[in-house]
């Protein structure tokens, strides 16, 4: 233990922080210091099990974000936007830790991060959950740290959630709602991200002031129901949705994630064969 470096992790009992925190410890390359706001709960004490040690962290507190840093080699860092839906807020965190991480001197930071859409898109896309990550990325970077930026894609995962299939009124079949037309969309597995972060980890020379853009497989909206057809047992198309109309939805981040479509229709830098090496 003693000769082994120490990575911090945040997020450790969320699907991001959990996938990297475990992967690391199976790899028993690094000291894992695994961050949550509740040590006592049962993700958190599962990962005491493995042989991390768990610490009480908010990124909103200062005082103990230095404390989950110090003495670490490197960490890796994810924020939640969706948990109060505040782009102010999300960079509010990440450069809390950036500024921790400038001061303490650590080695390898691997952020979750994204694209600024609204600065690549020149105003006219507006992708909050995207564009913080994007901001905290450059900040990281303007001030010295040693980062690596990982961008994910879509999560396969979320076909079960969010964009799960809707039965068709009128019909016996299922439609999927993704507005991409026939342009391919990039996608991943959330537990794979473990995998990809600790590699990264083991190859600082090879990463360090690089974003690398995540994919498994980039599929078009008809072959992702394919997918689920067979998975299922039961017929699923594409529902041929607009961006427009998609926006239309109703839903709190209906247009937030029509202008998230928009620009993926725009192709962004996602390796396939990076990803899988």
């Amino acid at each position: 233990m003693a000769n082994r470096k120490v990575i911090t992790v945040f997020g450790a009992t969320g699907a991001q922080g959990g996938s990297v925190a475990k992967a690391l410890l199976e790899s028993k390359h690094f000291v894992v210091r695994a961050l949550t706001r509740d040590v006592t709960r049962p993700k958190a004490l599962e990962l005491q099990g493995l042989g991390a040690e768990v610490v009480k962290c908010d990124l909103d507190d200062k005082a103990l974000v230095e404390a989950a840093l110090k003495g670490a080699y490197g960490v890796f860092v994810v924020t939640n936007f969706w948990e109060h839906c505040s782009k102010d807020k999300e960079v509010c965190q990440g450069k809390l830790v950036a500024d921790t991480a400038k001061l303490l001197g650590l080695k390898h930071v691997v952020y979750s991060g994204l694209e600024n859409v609204e600065q690549l898109s020149g105003g006219k896309l507006h992708v909050p959950h995207f564009d913080g990550k994007g901001e905290v990325e450059e900040y990281f970077w303007s001030i010295g740290v040693p980062m690596t930026s990982v961008r994910l894609p879509v999560y396969f995962e979320t076909f079960l959630t969010t964009w799960k299939p809707a039965k068709a009124p009128d019909g016996d079949y299922y439609t999927l709602a993704l507005p991409m037309g026939d342009v391919p969309m990039h996608g991943f597995s959330v537990a794979d991200v473990g995998a990809v972060v600790s590699s990264i980890f083991n190859s600082p020379e090879e990463f360090i002031g690089k974003a690398v853009g995540l994919s498994a497989e980039a599929l078009t909206t008809q072959q992702y129901a394919d997918v689920l057809s067979k998975s299922l047992g039961k017929d699923v198309r594409d529902a041929k949705i607009t961006p427009e109309a998609y926006g239309r939805l109703g839903f709190r981040a209906a247009k937030e994630l029509a202008d998230m479509f928009r620009f993926f229709q725009m192709k962004p830098d996602h390796d396939v064969k990076l990803t899988h090496l």
